[in-house]
């Protein structure tokens, strides 16, 4: 079959290699859609982050070159001996986190936080960019005819924006700013609206995910056009809630710090690829707190009900649709060079 695999820095090569046979306590997926993940990017332009370069992963034991892609939807086409929660022919998505099952967080249910985690699609086991995918059974959750295949390759990163919301101190009727609208933030600003909160602002350097920020009920800053910090201050008479910071950049975590009220929260969304220097001060005289998340846990169910209910639709956040020979150029290249795209889908049957 076909599939996308890291071999390097810039080195992402569509190959042929082996389909998966299913295996007993696994099932067998045909994959109809796969994003494009900022983590990706990340492995594309600055990697090896997670994925295994140089010794096999613990839980998985690849390394690279493996396939790429952790947000797909597809079909089961067949179950592997033991398997009773799925038959031929449903609907699903994978929840592409591995866990040890024995370490501190393991034990306590913090599977994402397990000391040997990693994500199906980065650390190896197959991933979304390819033709098939063979999982876990405890992996895969069922979709229903109401949610598109389409759709339901944004339930992963749908989960990572809901989860953050959940870890935060947000409560209902709060006021947040999403710093960074890229197809997570955009993510948490869905998330945001549909966890009950009265403004929410985003800062957002590109036109035109700053209008699709708009458009799913923001108030969108130019950080080009105003002193945000100044800005949000004013528009709510002391500071944001909570600030969600989705980009990465070292100065826009200081803008989001600065941003907030007293005691107010900075929750991190987004993988650093360099050190952030912050200066201590800005929580300790506020009484501030930042946090952080990796991933999610326990979300996938809550995404896929907020979807039938019309949240996280796709028509407002997927820019493109390619086939897997197109990836590279018109997929994580675009990503890179073009500031209008948000969520790039990729199909092995296109």
């Amino acid at each position: 079959m076909q599939a996308l695999r890291w071999h390097g820095v810039k080195d992402l090569r569509v190959d042929t290699i082996e389909e998966p046979t299913v295996q007993e306590g696994k099932v067998k997926i045909k994959v109809q859609w796969c994003g494009i993940c900022g983590s990706d990017l990340h492995e594309y332009a600055a990697g090896p982050i997670f994925i295994s370069k140089d010794t096999p992963h613990p839980l998985t034991h690849e390394k690279a070159p493996v396939v790429m892609g952790h947000e797909f939807s597809g079909q089961v086409v067949e179950v592997g001996e033991g398997v009773t929660k799925f038959k031929e022919g449903d609907r699903v998505v994978v929840e592409p986190i591995f866990a040890c099952g024995k370490c501190t967080a393991c034990r306590q249910g913090k599977y994402n936080l397990c000391e040997k985690m990693g994500f199906l699609g980065l650390a190896g086991g197959g991933g979304g960019f390819s033709e098939y995918v063979s999982a876990d059974e405890h992996m895969v959750h069922k979709i229903p005819d109401t949610v598109s295949f389409e759709q339901g390759a944004l339930v992963e990163p749908s989960a990572v924006a809901l989860y953050a919301v959940r870890q935060s101190q947000f409560k209902v009727g709060d006021r947040a700013v999403v710093f960074g609208a890229g197809p997570i933030g955009l993510l948490v600003i869905e998330a945001l609206r549909a966890s009950g909160a009265a403004e929410i602002y985003a800062v957002e350097l590109s036109e035109e995910r700053r209008k699709t920020a708009e458009s799913l009920g923001a108030i969108g800053l130019n950080p080009a056009d105003v002193d945000v910090v100044k800005e949000i201050h004013r528009l709510t008479e002391g500071g944001a809630d909570v600030a969600y910071e989705v980009t990465g950049v070292p100065v826009v975590l200081t803008q989001a710090i600065e941003s907030t009220k007293l005691s107010g929260q900075i929750m991190i969304v987004s993988i650093f690829e360099k050190e952030a220097p912050i200066h201590p001060n800005l929580i300790v005289m506020q009484e501030r707190n930042i946090a952080g998340i990796i991933g999610y846990r326990d979300v996938f169910p809550a995404v896929i009900s907020l979807m039938n209910q019309g949240y996280f639709s796709p028509e407002k956040l997927v820019t493109k649709r390619i086939g897997l020979s197109e990836i590279v150029e018109q997929g994580f290249e675009a990503l890179m060079k073009e500031k209008n795209q948000v969520k790039i889908l990729v199909s092995p049957n296109k």
